[in-house]
């Protein structure tokens, strides 16, 4: 199988029936892809597939073939944290850290579905010109995450923080 994870092409031998968490963690170890409940639950297995969030253990690395898997190891780059990491240490977002792999990429997921105007379950106005992320907003889009810590009003405010900054980047033409 061939794969362009954290923008690295890599060809693994594994067998089909693999999942996607498994082949990341015990075959290419990746082991920042935390597995939670094996069921797609809590979301610690958490990645991006072409900037789509999904939960890993309910993939069939088979299927993903071809595509670009973004792990929580792939989002730092050239020695800096991804704004949104940055944001979670700022905001106390981390207690055990057992989630933050998984509640990391989601919320960048997140974030892009948000930035292309995909509405939620919540979501007031479905003709808007824009998505308005208040707190009900955000807490409904990670609601598949979840943190046994409670760290929650800090992730909340940490994402609330990324989104802002990545925005005032895009209006500024400055890369996240």
């Amino acid at each position: 199988m061939r794969f362009t994870i954290n923008g690295e092409d890599i060809d693994v031998k594994a067998d089909i029936r693999t999942s996607l968490l498994d082949l990341l963690r015990n075959n290419l170890g990746f082991t920042g892809t935390k597995k939670g409940c094996d069921q797609g639950a809590c979301g610690a297995c958490t990645v991006l597939v072409d900037g789509e969030r999904i939960n890993s253990c309910l993939a069939l690395a088979v299927q993903y073939q071809g595509r670009s898997i973004t792990t929580v190891e792939g989002l730092a780059s050239n020695g800096n944290l991804h704004p949104l990491q940055q944001a979670f240490i700022e905001h106390e977002g981390f207690q055990c850290g057992y989630c933050t792999p998984g509640q990391l990429c989601s919320a960048i997921g997140m974030m892009g579905e948000v930035n292309r105007n995909v509405p939620s379950v919540v979501t007031k106005q479905l003709m808007a010109a824009s998505v308005a992320l208040d707190e009900i907003e955000l807490r409904e889009r990670m609601s598949g995450n979840l943190c046994r810590c409670g760290a929650y009003n800090g992730i909340v405010d940490a994402i609330s923080q990324a989104l802002v900054e990545t925005r005032n980047k895009a209006k500024e033409g400055t890369p996240a």
